[in-house]
């Protein structure tokens, strides 16, 4: 079996449906959900997202009580559940490891391969992590501090693997890769529209696409440090023997 198919064939399907809740509350996260992707944080109204809920105003101020309350629980809705299921898919491969350095490979799909299982789900998933890699792209002051502090448990936790897994590669540099992983992960579940210049793509196999990006991450990943780098070590080094 395929580590996207293990990955994929667990309890997604079941924990990224539309949870129960009322049905006025329900309807109004999935408008909001899908108008945000469509138009963006700022430019949805709460007007937009009630007439596509069709639910009024104050059915929006009974449950959320702000616009960036209900921000807040489109996020948590499914952000809670997919850093869960991150944190569990690391911690299943260090209990494997019995102490010893993962592979890079093994973290890389515990952070990555857990999110494009999720973006491979039509029952609300796709739509989020559309939603969540827009976030990462154009993200307002509200939101910025809003992820961080959802995201700080489970990125101190895949820090501390990766660092331990590449002792070679300095940590100021890791960051960066890691920033560029997440870039890359944002743009390939945010669709191919943006690529039709190049030619027709067929996004429409997840599997494809898993094996796609996992090799284009860990080849990344483990790339020559860049020259620039290279000399600030030697620089660095050079400094502390004299």
């Amino acid at each position: 079996m395929s580590s996207f198919k293990r990955l994929f064939e667990t309890d997604v399907c079941l924990r990224t449906r539309r949870p129960v809740e009322t049905d006025t509350r329900t309807r109004i996260l999935d408008a909001a959900e899908q108008l945000f992707v469509r138009h963006g944080l700022d430019a949805t109204t709460l007007r937009m997202i009630t007439a596509e809920a069709q639910a009024n105003l104050a059915a929006v101020n009974y449950h959320f009580g702000s616009k960036e309350a209900l921000i807040e629980a489109v996020f948590r809705r499914r952000l809670t559940w997919l850093n869960e299921q991150r944190i569990a898919a690391l911690s299943a491969f260090e209990a494997e490891a019995q102490g010893a350095p993962l592979k890079p490979r093994q973290i890389v799909e515990a952070f990555f391969g857990v999110a494009i299982r999720m973006a491979a789900d039509h029952n609300g998933g796709q739509t989020f992590m559309r939603l969540l890699g827009r976030s990462y792209t154009e993200p307002t002051e509200f939101v910025r501090k809003f992820l961080a502090e959802e995201y700080a448990e489970v990125i101190e936790r895949f820090k501390s693997a990766f660092f331990k897994a590449l002792p070679d590669v300095p940590q100021e540099e890791f960051l960066w890769r890691f920033h560029f992983m997440m870039g890359s992960l944002s743009y390939a579940i945010s669709g191919t529209e943006a690529l039709r210049m190049l030619g027709p793509i067929d996004d429409s196999d997840p599997e494809a696409l898993y094996a796609r990006l996992m090799s284009f991450l860990i080849g990344g990943l483990r790339a020559p440090l860049p020259e620039v780098r290279t000399q600030l070590v030697k620089k660095s080094r050079a400094k502390r023997a004299a």
